[in-house]
């Protein structure tokens, strides 16, 4: 079982870095992807944040698998029984602590990681102009139900947190949280973790450096765009 025991003796390791780092960099992606989104002089800023999710992605798929033991999917994916079982029981204000993710956070964290990857591909689709004005809707509607979807998630999180006195926020930043010393994690996994970030901050490095030219694509797509839209209005 995953869940914890009722008498912890202290707070344990249970988020690896590369869970952490991965957690704060998708939210810093979305958040100034989604803020950047409308505006043109700041295209290669939300098109750079865009790739970055797809490769934060891609990390977490293989971490999920040979990462550690709560990193690990077969750790908190669960069926449709045990979701409506753990929500049956949070309705009723009954709380079953779970050391890694619960039932219904586990939902979210596959659901979010679907359509991240939507989102990206829809949206590098759009950018290299590989298909019509309804992809770039399409694009439209998937980050928003996205955004919907980490809005729930924040909702339950700070909820739970604050209904059952459980600081999930704070554990995703120090790792840790109440349990017995056998339910820890040995390692953290520094090392992942800051090729991880390295590899990020390298990667804007490279597009901060081809800025100029990427700025003049970007113009030269705004401009084909409006023709578009101009010729759709003609008819």
């Amino acid at each position: 079982m995953n869940t914890m025991s009722e008498s912890p003796a202290e707070r344990i390791l249970v988020w690896d870095a590369p869970v952490r780092v991965f957690h704060w960099l998708m939210v810093l992606c979305f958040a100034g992807a989604w803020l950047t989104a409308e505006s043109e002089s700041w295209r290669l800023v939300h098109v750079t944040l865009g790739y970055t999710m797809a490769g934060l992605v891609a990390f977490r798929l293989l971490w999920g698998l040979w990462g550690t033991r709560y990193a690990k999917f077969s750790s908190f994916v669960r069926g449709p029984r045990a979701v409506a079982r753990y929500l049956g029981n949070l309705m009723r204000g009954r709380h079953e602590p779970y050391t890694g993710h619960n039932p219904a956070g586990a939902v979210a964290i596959v659901v979010l990681l679907v359509l991240a990857l939507l989102v990206t591909v829809t949206g590098w689709l759009t950018y290299e102009d590989l298909a019509g004005h309804w992809l770039e809707e399409g694009h439209e509607a998937v980050a928003s139900a996205m955004l919907g979807i980490v809005g729930a998630h924040v909702a339950a999180v700070l909820w739970t947190s604050w209904r059952f006195r459980e600081n999930l926020v704070g554990a995703m930043v120090t790792g840790r949280k109440p349990g017995a010393p056998q339910q820890g994690i040995r390692r953290a996994w520094y090392s992942v973790a800051a090729v991880m970030l390295a590899a990020v901050l390298g990667f804007w490095a490279m597009q901060w450096s081809q800025a100029p030219a990427a700025g003049a694509r970007a113009d030269q797509q705004t401009a084909a765009a409006h023709d578009r839209r101009q010729h759709d209005d003609d008819d």
